[in-house]
C-alpha cells in the first residue's frame, strides 16, 4: 500500500467531487525504520508539529519566525488546531511550544497525487538558543549528486501499527536516481526527489511527515510519500526544495 507520513488525526478532509480517472494516494505506514536516538542539540531545526497538543507531524525551523512542513500535514485543519514543540528530543515534554499563527498552503497543492506537498507557517518569534536553530534551504536548481546521504528525523512510529517513540529518531539514506524513482512509481513530479536503499530496510515513514531531509548543510526535502516502509525497491518521496517553484514559494512567505 502507499502511504503519506501523516498520523491519523489529520485524515478526516473535506474533499469535493474528483473525477473518477484521479486515484489519491492512501496514507503511509509511516515511521523512521532503521533508526537510532538523536539529540535535538545536533538537530536544533527539527520541530514537532502538534494537532490539538499532539504530534502529528514533523517540520523544520528556517527562520526565527518561519517553518516548513508537509502541505498535506496542515490541509483541511485550522490553524488554531496546530503548535509547535521546538527544542526537545521528546515529543511531549521540554523546550518551547508555540501557537502557529499562519498557515500558507502551495496554492497548488494537490492532495490527490501529492504534488506541491509543501506549508510554510509563520510562527512567534523563537528564542535560538541550544537545540533551537534555523537550517538554511537548498538554493533553487542545486541537485544532489546520485548516492548522497539525506539525513531524516522525526517520531514517527518505530514498527507497523506501533506506537510513537517519545525520543527523537534519526536516519540516513542516500539519493536514488530521478530515473530510478520514476521506474518504481511512474509518476514523479519535478517538485519530488527520492531517497532510498534498493534493499530497503531504513526509511522515514505516519508521524515523520513534514519532517527535515537534510544534506550537505542544507534541507534538501521535507518528508512527503512512499509505498511501505523501507520496502525494498520503493524509495522514500520527498518535496524537493531546490526545484523552482518550492523554493519560490517558501521564500516568498519568509
Amino acid at each position: 500500500m502507499f502511504r503519506l507520513l501523516l498520523v491519523s488525526a489529520l485524515v478526516a478532509l473535506s474533499i469535493g467531487a474528483v473525477p473518477k480517472e484521479r486515484s489519491r494516494r492512501p496514507l503511509l505506514d509511516g515511521r523512521i525504520v532503521g533508526g537510532e536516538n538523536a539529540d535535538i542539540e545536533d538537530f536544533p531545526y527539527q520541530l514537532s508539529l502538534q494537532h490539538y497538543g499532539s504530534h502529528t507531524c514533523g517540520a523544520s525551523i528556517i527562520s526565527t519566525t518561519r517553518a516548513v512542513t508537509a502541505a498535506h500535514c496542515t490541509d483541511g485543519s485550522s490553524t488554531s488546531s496546530f503548535t509547535v514543540r521546538a527544542g526537545s528530543s521528546k515529543r511531549e515534554q521540554g523546550g518551547q511550544v508555540v501557537q502557529v499563527q499562519e498557515v500558507n498552503i502551495h496554492p497548488d497543492f494537490d492532495y490527490w497525487i501529492i504534488d506541491y506537498d509543501v506549508s510554510v507557517l509563520r510562527l512567534p518569534k523563537l528564542t535560538f538558543e541550544s537545540g533551537i536553530n534555523a537550517i538554511a534551504l537548498h538554493p533553487i536548481g542545486a541537485e544532489l549528486a546520485v548516492g548522497t546521504n539525506g539525513i531524516i528525523s522525526g517520531w514517527g512510529t518505530l514498527a507497523s501499527g506501533g506506537s510513537l517513540p517519545d525520543h527523537l529518531q534519526v536516519v540516513e539514506v542516500p539519493k536514488v536516481s530521478d530515473d530510478y524513482c520514476q521506474s518504481a512509481y511512474g509518476s514523479i513530479t519535478p517538485r519530488m526527489t527520492c531517497h532510498g536503499y534498493e534493499e530497503g530496510g531504513k526509511d522515514s515513514c505516519q508521524g515523520d511527515s513534514g519532517g527535515p531531509n537534510v544534506a550537505e548543510g542544507y534541507l534538501v526535502g521535507i518528508v512527503s510519500w512512499g509505498r511501505g516502509c523501507a520496502s525494498a525497491g520503493y524509495p522514500g518521496v520527498y518535496t524537493k526544495v531546490a526545484d523552482r517553484e518550492i523554493g519560490k514559494f517558501i521564500r516568498s512567505n519568509l
